[in-house]
């Protein structure tokens, strides 16, 4: 009886652990793997309806000139990206990272707007995204290593002289806060980030929540050992918060104040831990990523008004 009792026992153990583990690698390919996402909205950049907010944008990504270039990262992927050259000639660099699943093309609201202020532009495509190498997202923090080649390039490419400002959105927004944390060159002269999250391990259990009304144990723990395991990282590593209490590059926090997919508290987070000079900008009733298009105007004044204390902008469009 004792026998029966104890490989009943186990194997309800068993049964439960296996449950785990299937329900782990559902969340790892849900999340992390970089396969269709079909709980996002995916922007149509081949299409112009006639009240597409980013129709002057659009058609400017479609002839802008460009020029294509690659790194390969520490660990063999080729990541891949396109410099913007500037209406005129400059050192002042951006260097743009898009958001989770997107791709670079995403970035020409934000190309336009940075080119509009005279800036050249790089704009990559993240591993694992776009036309780049990789099977896996890295949520901004192996990429963060990828932009520090990235910095290297610019340098390389538009000399010691040069003055580099790193932007991004999203996922971009946590991939340029963790770069903040490493060694920058002095060439880095600010960071403008919007709507990043201030952890992985924060954001799985968010959406945890949100989408599945689930709690954060034993699942996230489970997806992160898994996420450790295929991609090299566990989540409670990956995080913009401590990032940020190393940086010493002047850093603009933006966030829309209705965002309900990176919630708007993780930025008054962030804000309240880095050390560097700083401010923040939330924008009443944007939801995530819509800071900008809800005024342009206003986003591209706070922009430039915060650059132009680190470094010289045109604002003359």
């Amino acid at each position: 009886m004792k026998q029966k009792l104890a490989l009943s026992v186990l194997g309800g153990i068993g049964a439960a652990l296996g449950g785990l583990a299937l329900a782990g690698h559902y969340f790892y390919k849900t999340a992390v793997s970089n396969n269709e996402k079909d709980f996002l909205e995916v922007v149509n950049y081949e299409q112009i309806s006639p009240d597409d907010p980013w129709a002057e944008e659009k058609r400017w990504y479609s002839q802008v000139e460009r020029e294509i270039t690659e790194i390969t990262s520490t660990d063999g992927l080729k990541i891949n990206g396109i410099y913007i050259p500037a209406p005129k000639a400059t050192n002042k660099v951006a260097l743009i990272a898009h958001g989770y699943n997107g791709s670079l093309r995403d970035m020409a609201p934000f190309a336009k707007l940075f080119h509009d202020l005279k800036f050249n532009i790089l704009v990559a495509d993240a591993r694992g995204h776009g036309t780049s190498d990789g099977n896996y997202i890295g949520f901004g923090w192996h990429e963060r290593m990828d932009y520090l080649q990235w910095i290297n390039q610019v340098i390389d490419k538009y000399g010691e002289n040069c003055e580099i400002v790193l932007f991004g959105i999203s996922m971009g927004g946590a991939t340029v806060l963790n770069v903040s944390g490493e060694v920058l060159p002095e060439q880095v002269k600010a960071i403008v980030e919007d709507c990043g999250f201030s952890s992985v391990e924060e954001e799985i259990t968010y959406q945890l929540k949100t989408m599945y009304k689930l709690p954060k144990f034993p699942l996230v723990q489970i997806t992160s050992l898994i996420t450790k395991l295929k991609a090299g990282y566990w989540f409670e590593e990956a995080s913009s918060l401590e990032q940020v209490k190393k940086n010493q590059t002047p850093t603009l926090f933006i966030h829309g104040e209705d965002d309900d997919f990176v919630p708007t508290s993780m930025v008054y987070d962030l804000y309240e831990a880095n050390a560097s000079p700083k401010e923040l900008y939330i924008v009443p009733g944007a939801k995530h990523a819509y800071a900008y298009v809800m005024n342009k105007d206003k986003y591209r004044h706070v922009v430039s008004t915060f650059l132009k204390k680190y470094i010289s902008v045109d604002t003359q469009v």
